[in-house]
């Protein structure tokens, strides 16, 4: 079936995670850098406003994406080696807890929090709860740079371990299936 994994390639499913993944996590850099390096500009004012929205999409598609590997950890292609599957781990984890650290500062604010138009908690009065916006407030930020420079190491190793004495780490979730 195409749609699951197999021991030669990932299947559409995993491969559709992967991808609509990188490409919200593409924007969601973007957003990131514009409001770090363009500030009270055009250019923070069109993608900040999304930042919030999306990293919820790709916390809710994470766990989507751990929950599926879980369930075909025996079907998909092994790893090339321990580094890259602890690699691959940490990037599974920091997915689930940067966004998750966001949420609790947000909540903490007592900000409501409504994305995509949908009341997700409503915010309060009163005294914000600072050991909900604390970790975020130190770790946030350095945990979704640490993300993307591990993106990149992935993206590296993946284009490094393309050829043809290697393991055709690319066809197997790029490439369609035989």
């Amino acid at each position: 079936m195409a749609h699951k994994d197999s021991k030669e390639r990932y299947g559409t499913i995993s491969k559709t995670l992967h991808w609509g993944m990188a490409a919200l996590l593409l924007w969601q850099f973007l957003s990131a850098a514009s409001r770090l390096l363009f500030e009270e500009t055009a250019i923070e004012s069109f993608f900040w406003p999304t930042h919030k929205p999306l990293g919820l999409l790709l916390l809710v598609l994470a766990v989507i994406r751990v929950t599926w590997a879980l369930v075909q950890r025996h079907n998909r292609p092994d790893s090339v080696s321990a580094l890259a599957k602890a690699g691959h781990r940490l990037m599974y984890l920091l997915l689930l807890v940067t966004p998750t650290l966001a949420l609790m500062r947000q909540y903490g604010s007592g900000r409501s929090f409504e994305p995509f138009g949908i009341p997700l908690f409503p915010g309060f009065d009163g005294e914000k709860i600072d050991w909900m916006m604390a970790p975020a407030s130190l770790f946030h930020s350095w945990l979704g740079w640490i993300l993307l420079a591990m993106i990149m190491g992935h993206l590296f190793m993946a284009f490094r371990r393309h050829g043809p004495s290697q393991v055709p780490v690319l066809s197997r979730m790029w490439g369609s299936r035989d």
